[in-house]
């Protein structure tokens, strides 16, 4: 009978560690996202501010960009997956944006 109640109690314990190692699996964060916050100089109005965002949001991997007040330099808060997309390629978005006063003037540099 002490037999039968160990061989039960191991079962027990094998299948009650089993399922813990398969939940650990399963429970993997693949979807990580970082956010940043990039200074911007050159902006010189708020239309700008609104296409940079726009511009950026476009951007395959940015889940979100926040602007910030108007100013000699102005912020973005950027959320983004950096396994799609990488912080080099939204400085490049953000400086290959035209002004709205002359689109193909290129005038926004990011402030290190």
């Amino acid at each position: 009978m002490k037999f039968i109640k160990s061989l039960v109690l191991v079962f027990i314990i094998l299948i009650t560690s089993t399922s813990i190692a398969f939940a650990q699996k399963t429970t993997q964060n693949t979807d990580s996202t970082k956010t940043v916050t990039i200074k911007v100089k050159g902006i010189t109005c708020s239309m700008d501010l609104k296409m940079i965002a726009a511009n950026v949001e476009k951007l395959k991997g940015v889940s979100s960009c926040k602007s910030g007040k108007m100013g000699t330099t102005s912020s973005f808060q950027i959320t983004f997956n950096p396994a799609i997309v990488t912080e080099i390629e939204i400085h490049k978005t953000i400086e290959n944006t035209g002004s709205c006063e002359n689109p193909e003037e290129k005038i926004y540099k990011i402030k290190q």
